[in-house]
Parts: structure tokens; C-alpha cells; sequence
């Protein structure tokens, strides 16, 4: 079989990639805060160049944009703190109520369709009382001891941390110039088909990034006033929370739901909480996939929801919680890999 030279280009790419693949594989723990860093610096090196040129000094202009970029990081974080310090009170008080309230209701009921279950709402009680009413000192040991057990798990948690934003820096320091010595190993027949496919990804991946932080807004303000509209006290940081976390597939709707759910049955204490939640969580799922999404972001990834569930396991598997934030432009940059590919495989010599 004859193949042509641009034939020929494509083929040995899809080795090179085949062989980064199974390195990834083989080096995950080592290449997360790698990867991590490097679609990072994707992400904020045009920050940078903005400020650049306007004559900022590019070490500041890199420090301010990484410093932004954790304060936002950070307040998205803090945003969990309220939640928690106003339900884990209430959690500890209603806890047991409910559990007396669903073993006089529940259990009878149950009981005529032939399913004998009874709860303990003393020993639940004391569970509850155990594990939510520790003082700081109880926590702080409780976490050196998990820390004693899983030393090597918190000492790369902690590693990675400090080693995140130091590659960021370096890597959006010397952005121009890692470009240049990457385009520089491309050999000068195949800088074309190259040239054509890197930016061809380039437009993909802006693309699917403004429509997503759009999307993240839109969802940040409907969830924060219909949660307001019901009536729920911690609306504001429920509804940005859950908005921001959509940029996680599933995973950041999951988080919020379930924040949402524990709100409102600890304030209400009836199924007024529960409903609402349900309705609303409902419609901004509606909202998200047949509105926002398909006019914002649209099909430009090419992948379809079984896809993404698929993408989201395998990188999750490979890198953890970097590899669920990697997994759709990863993905995405694959389509573009496989669209050419599949176009060099009709146009090969098997067809003509």
C-alpha cells in the first residue's frame, strides 16, 4: 500500500500519540500536576499576554494572573464554608428527629407490605452526637492520625499542591518560548497538516471554553434565584457553587444537588424542601441541556453523553480528580486527532 507523504504524516502522529498514551498510563501519579499545570497555562497565557502588552513586566504579569486565579479558586472553595457551618448544627439536632419521625411513619407502613425495619433513634443519636459534636481539638487529631495512616497519600496531596503553582509560573513565564521550541521540532514537509491541526484544536478548545464559562454563569444566577424564590436561606451560595461546578460533568451537578437536598430538609424540615429542590434542580437541568449548552457550547466537541460518561471514568481512572477536569478537551482535541485520521483513511490508495 502506497500512502502519500501527508498520509504518512498522520500515521506516525497517531504513533506518537498512541506512545504519550501509554506513558500517561504508566506515569500518572508523576505527570498530574504536570498536565494540570500545562492546561492551566492554556487557559490563563492569553491573561498574560494582555498585560504584557500594556507594558506589564511579564514575571508581575504572570504573578497577578496565577494570584487572581487562586483568590477566585479560593473564594469558590470558601463558598462551602457557610453551608457547612450553618447545617452541621442543624444536622446534628434533626438527625435523630428524623429518624424517630420515619421509624413511627415509615415502619408501620413497611410493616403492611410484608418489610419488618426498625430504627434505633437512641443509637443514631449517640452517632450523631459522637462524630458531629467534636471540638476542634477532637478534629485536628482525628486528621494527624488519618494523616499518620495515609502518609504517603497526604504527603503527594501537599507535594502536588506546592508543586501546581510553581510549574503554572514557569510554564506561563516561558510560554512563547516553549511554543517556538515545540514548533521548532516539527519538521518543515509536515508544519502544514500540522500548522492546520493545532489550530483547528485551538479554535475548538476556545470555543467550548467561553460557551462553558457562559454556561457556568447563567446557571450560577438561575440556581441562586429560584433557591432565593423558595425561600431558601443559604440560596446565594448554593446557586453560585452549583453554577461553577457544572465545569465538572455531572460531578459538580451532583455536589450541588446534594447540598441543596440537605438545605432544605434541615430548614424546613418537611417535604417542602425536598420538592423544591427537586424542581428547580429539575428545571436548571432542563435549562442546561436543552437551552444553554446546546446554543453556548453546542456539539463542538463531537462527543456524545455516553461518550463523555466514558471520557470522565478513563481519565478519572488515570490521573483522579485532574483527569475528570481534563477528560472533555482532552476528548475534544481526540475528535480533531480522529476526524483527520478517518479523512486519511478514505483518502489512501485502499479506496481508489
Amino acid at each position: 500500500m502506497n500512502l502519500s507523504k501527508p498520509q504518512r504524516t498522520a500515521l506516525a502522529w497517531a504513533g506518537v500519540a498512541l506512545l504519550a498514551a501509554l506513558l500517561l498510563w504508566l506515569l500518572a501519579p508523576v505527570f498530574a500536576p504536570f498536565i494540570a499545570a500545562a492546561v492551566l497555562a492554556y487557559v490563563l497565557a492569553p491573561a498574560v499576554q494582555a498585560l504584557t502588552a500594556r507594558r506589564v513586566p511579564r514575571t508581575l504579569a504572570v504573578l497577578a494572573v496565577e494570584l487572581l486565579f487562586g483568590l477566585a479558586l479560593l473564594a469558590l472553595l470558601l463558598l462551602i464554608l457557610p453551608i457547612l457551618s450553618k447545617e452541621l448544627p442543624a444536622l446534628r439536632e434533626q438527625i435523630p428527629l428524623l429518624a424517630k419521625a420515619a421509624n413511627d411513619k415509615l415502619a408501620p407502613w413497611l410493616a403492611s407490605h410484608g418489610i419488618q425495619l426498625q430504627l434505633d433513634p437512641a443509637s443514631i443519636k449517640a452517632f450523631v452526637l459522637k462524630y458531629l459534636d467534636a471540638n476542634l481539638e477532637d478534629w485536628i487529631a482525628t486528621a494527624l492520625s488519618s494523616a499518620r495512616i495515609g502518609g504517603s497519600f497526604v504527603l503527594a496531596l501537599v507535594g502536588n499542591a506546592v508543586l501546581l503553582p510553581v510549574v503554572l509560573f514557569y510554564l506561563l513565564y516561558d510560554w512563547r518560548s516553549l511554543q517556538a521550541r515545540a514548533w521548532a521540532l516539527v519538521p518543515p514537509a509536515a508544519r502544514e497538516p500540522v500548522g492546520g491541526f493545532l489550530a483547528e484544536c485551538d479554535q475548538m478548545l476556545g470555543q467550548y471554553l467561553r460557551g462553558q464559562l457562559l454556561v457556568m454563569g447563567a446557571l450560577a444566577i438561575f440556581y441562586s434565584a429560584a433557591l432565593a424564590l423558595a425561600g431558601f436561606d443559604l440560596a446565594l451560595p448554593i446557586g453560585v457553587f452549583t453554577g461553577l461546578a457544572v465545569f465538572i460533568p455531572y460531578v459538580g451537578f451532583g455536589l450541588g444537588l446534594v447540598l441543596a437536598l440537605l438545605a432544605g430538609l434541615l430548614q424546613f424540615a418537611s417535604l417542602y424542601g425536598p420538592l423544591a429542590v427537586a424542581v428547580v434542580f429539575g428545571m436548571g437541568q432542563l435549562l442546561e441541556s436543552f437551552v444553554l449548552t446546546p446554543r453556548l457550547v453546542g456539539e463542538r466537541i463531537g462527543l456524545s453523553p455516553l461518550m463523555v460518561i466514558f471520557a470522565l471514568l478513563a481519565f478519572g481512572h488515570l490521573l483522579g480528580f485532574v483527569g475528570v477536569l481534563i477528560a472533555l478537551p482532552v476528548s475534544a482535541l481526540g475528535v480533531v486527532a480522529a476526524r483527520r485520521l478517518h479523512a486519511a483513511y478514505l483518502g489512501s490508495s485502499l479506496f481508489r
